[in-house]
């Protein structure tokens, strides 16, 4: 038997989620098609940053630096647990960008987007600043100014929980082999069965193009695929500022406090041109990257002391830039024609920081083409699953974890808190022991947080739990790993 929906959304990333966040709280059917794991591909692979893109004022990008830099704090205030706010050090290098182009960015990017909480940019010597501490002499002055780190791919995961919350139905692993218009609907092929949709939406990132091709649409617009790839090393600094760094040839580069003993550095902006199933970083991106962290750390590092690299493809707007860290992070949205009967969506770009800004502007284009979707906007002031705290209360949020479950450790419930939020008793419930958790996989992985990730998150397979849904993956060996797998398997 075919199923009905009023909407079904192609892709699980972070655009596809939260269209179907908001389509389903608008009390619109839902469907969201993933042809693998949620968050499997760009919106996993990201700087995990939630950030208005300091770099992007000098390419003129004024619009879209605005609208990003609006939703750091609304991203914050409904997902307080997997986002936090970080201090950035942009130290001032002799000889590139001087310091007055730098001081007049960061005083734009403190009052074209809306501020209220984080605190602003402030000029700062290395001499008298903690984070001078591990960084070159030649290194003296430079500016500190906010922005927010976030777990990106449980972003996703929480907006697929919310849609799930109010309706959708989220099948993972459902690739779709085959769309055409029947009547005034859309007909799905998938191996799961046939599906029928009033409405389509293609957020299908860097596969968009492919998913028009198996609609039978031409696309309205040129994509440009670029490869962005980051490095994970041992920690380079025992504080939690994170630096923003110049190049000589103009890039920047971010080197981030990660996962509590390590720092994360990215990215790079390189043309991709080869498959999307297998995403890495290259040698020469890897050198590049601990050649720019040598550059400016006492601590010099090497490809060797990588302990892990990961690389993601974004699908931008191709508008004719000559480099890849040049073209536009903007977003268009195109809409298929009245007269080519049932609506076909398609995403073209975005980037994570906003993702729900867009997810609001794609439902309520399509509102005008689907009854089901006429509902208020809603989505800027309704916490995500297992935020709803203050946006200050997360120190009390682990405090309390730690006090009612005292077995497990100050880092652990800390991590937990910041995975689950207030969600976290729904599987620690009235435990008094390790023991009572079951399995232990190691670094805290216990049988019963996996038994959750697999009822309520879709997880499936050991990558999905340890790379996407805890990030654990850093933090256990390879025989613990494979135990987890074979758990899974059996």
């Amino acid at each position: 038997m075919t199923r009905s929906f009023d909407l079904a959304v192609i892709g699980g990333g972070v655009n596809g989620a939260g269209i179907a966040r908001d389509a389903a709280g608008r009390g619109a059917k839902v469907l969201l098609l993933e042809a693998g794991d949620l968050a499997c591909g760009t919106s996993s692979a990201s700087t995990k940053l939630i950030h208005g893109g300091l770099r992007y004022l000098e390419h003129y990008e004024f619009a879209l630096v605005r609208e990003a830099l609006a939703e750091r704090e609304t991203l914050w205030r409904i997902a307080p647990h997997i986002i936090q706010p970080l201090r950035l050090v942009l130290p001032h290098i002799e000889g590139l960008r001087p310091a007055w182009l730098l001081r007049l960015g960061l005083f734009l990017y403190d009052h074209i987007g809306g501020r209220e909480l984080l605190p602003p940019a402030r000029s700062i010597r290395f001499d008298s600043h903690p984070a001078g501490a591990p960084l070159k002499e030649h290194l003296v002055r430079g500016f500190e100014y906010s922005d927010c780190r976030v777990d990106d791919a449980r972003l996703v995961v929480l907006n697929a929980m919310d849609a799930a919350r109010h309706g959708a139905e989220v099948r993972t692993r459902t690739p779709l082999t085959a769309a055409g218009r029947e009547g005034e609907a859309w007909l799905l092929e998938t191996p799961a069965g046939q599906f029928r949709a009033d409405a389509l939406v293609n957020a299908a990132g860097p596969s968009v193009l492919d998913v028009l091709s198996l609609s039978g649409e031409s696309p309205r617009y040129g994509m440009r695929l670029v490869r962005g790839s980051h490095i994970v090393v041992r920690k380079l600094f025992d504080h939690a500022f994170a630096y923003f760094f110049q190049l000589p040839d103009g890039r920047l580069f971010f080197a981030i406090p990660y996962r509590r003993d390590f720092t994360l550095v990215g990215t790079t902006d390189a043309d991709h041109a080869g498959a999307l199933d297998d995403i890495q970083a290259s040698e020469a991106e890897i050198a590049y990257l601990c050649e720019g962290v040598s550059r400016h750390f006492r601590q010099p590092i090497a490809p060797a002391d990588v302990v892990w690299s990961y690389a993601g493809v974004r699908a931008l707007v191709d508008d004719g830039s000559g480099k890849p860290e040049a073209a536009t992070r903007g977003y268009r949205l195109d809409l298929s024609r009245r007269r080519e009967g049932a609506p076909l969506l398609s995403v073209y770009g975005g980037k994570i920081t906003s993702y729900r800004h867009l997810s609001e502007d794609a439902v309520n284009m399509l509102s005008r083409r689907l009854p089901s979707l006429a509902g208020a906007r809603w989505t800027a002031t309704r916490a995500l699953p297992g935020g709803n705290f203050p946006v200050d209360g997360l120190p009390a949020l682990e405090e309390e974890l730690a006090a009612r479950y005292p077995f497990l450790g100050g880092d652990t419930a800390r991590r937990i808190a910041r995975a689950y939020g207030t969600l976290a008793p729904n599987w620690l419930g009235n435990t008094a022991s390790t023991g009572d958790l079951g399995r232990d996989f190691g670094a805290g992985l216990s049988e019963a947080e996996v038994s959750y990730l697999r009822g309520e998150e879709w997880a499936v397979t050991a990558d999905d739990i340890l790379w996407r849904r805890t990030k654990l993956g850093l933090h256990l060996d390879e025989k613990q790993r494979q135990s987890l797998d074979h758990y899974l398997r059996g």
